[in-house]
């Protein structure tokens, strides 16, 4: 059974479930959920609470099959908080698991907590035997588009909310900027504002005053980022992954490793098959696949030919090398290139709606 983070309060409110698993590297919605079935547990008289983290291969989980078959002898009920950090149980794990899930009773609520897991893992035997018995919570890690409807929900269950239309929208905007990728934070922000402003309407003033910038960007977003065509968001995506740290060659890999696919994409297009054989050809799936179904028929192959030898022109320039057309530091060198395929998407007409054009993009290129 399959339950999203805003339908659990109603669900655990019909009826608590045997055993609840919670997966998704969302720190603050794990948080959130977790803490809501610990509630609704202490609140139908589960008092006794036993936590076990998995660390290792070598992990007791002797101790988490007896501590479920003790309680049978006991009146007291109790909650079984199982934690799996790596989202690996290992082979003795996922055995007693299974073994788990077959001696589950009405004395004992379980709750599994996990990373997000990949596709191998969603598959596993164990996790196929939890999923079957109990209620599994997905908290995905929420985008940037669903920022600014979040924030709102959140400030109105503190009492505050935006002004109405176009201000209100622009403060939504301004304060998801300020917090991307870093929910946590973001939390901790609006806590904020409780304590600064009283119930009712915030200006863009006052939020613009008191929001730090504490966004935290996901390297692998900036290529959805750039084909989706939104400029001044990647512009900030590079900045901020300059200043957390990340890898400038690893970032140039991920750009043109895109450029890479697109070529191919584009070349299977050329020889005449349809657009998304061309794409399954190239071996695009998930989110950047309707990206690129957008963006494959605005570029031309030598466009694309032009993007790979920039992106070879970089990469040389990311490892220590240098060119006198090009900006000489690696990061520098990066936003040439993303700016040189925005202009490439921008000139063939394949911008998103409302994206800077030509002229901003042409000084920035300059810049």
């Amino acid at each position: 059974m399959q339950i999203r983070p805003e339908q659990l309060q109603a669900r655990l409110a019909r009826g608590l479930e045997r055993l609840y698993i919670i997966v998704g590297d969302e720190p603050l919605l794990a948080q959130e959920a977790g803490d809501a079935i610990r509630s609704a547990a202490r609140a139908a008289g589960f008092s006794e609470r036993k936590v076990f983290t998995v660390s290792g291969a070598h992990f007791d989980w002797s101790a988490v099959l007896g501590a479920a078959q003790e309680m049978s002898l006991f009146a007291d009920r109790q909650l079984i908080d199982i934690r799996i950090p790596g989202g690996k149980p290992g082979k003795d794990g996922s055995e007693a698991l299974q073994r788990y899930c077959t001696a589950l009773n009405d004395d004992v609520l379980t709750l599994v907590t996990l990373p997000k897991l990949d596709w191998q893992q969603a598959k596993a035997a164990w996790f196929s035997a939890l999923d079957s018995v109990g209620a599994t919570v997905r908290v995905e890690t929420l985008e940037r588009r669903a920022l600014p409807v979040w924030i709102a929900q959140r400030l109105g269950r503190q009492g505050q909310q935006v002004a109405a239309g176009e201000e209100g929208q622009r403060t939504l905007a301004f304060f998801a900027d300020r917090v991307e990728g870093n929910l946590l934070a973001a939390h901790q922000e609006m806590q904020k504002l409780a304590l600064l402003f009283p119930a009712g309407p915030l200006t863009y003033e006052q939020v613009e005053a008191a929001v730090l910038n504490v966004a935290r960007f996901d390297a692998g977003k900036l290529g959805e980022a750039l084909w989706a065509g939104q400029l001044p968001r990647v512009l900030r995506m590079l900045d901020g992954l300059r200043a957390e740290g990340e890898s400038a060659v690893m970032l140039h890999w991920m750009l043109a490793d895109d450029l890479r696919t697109l070529a191919r994409a584009r070349a299977a297009l050329d020889q005449g098959q349809p657009l998304p054989v061309a794409l399954k050809t190239a071996r695009v799936w998930g989110a950047k696949e309707k990206l690129f179904e957008r963006v494959l028929p605005q570029l031309a192959g030598h466009q694309l030919a032009h993007l790979l030898e920039a992106a070879s022109i970089c990469d040389g320039i990311v490892k220590g090398l240098k060119h006198p057309a090009w900006p000489p530091e690696p990061w520098d060198a990066l936003q040439h290139l993303v700016l040189l395929a925005m202009q490439a998407i921008q000139t063939s007409g394949g911008a998103a709606p409302g994206r800077p054009r030509g002229p901003a993009l042409r000084l920035a290129l300059q810049a």
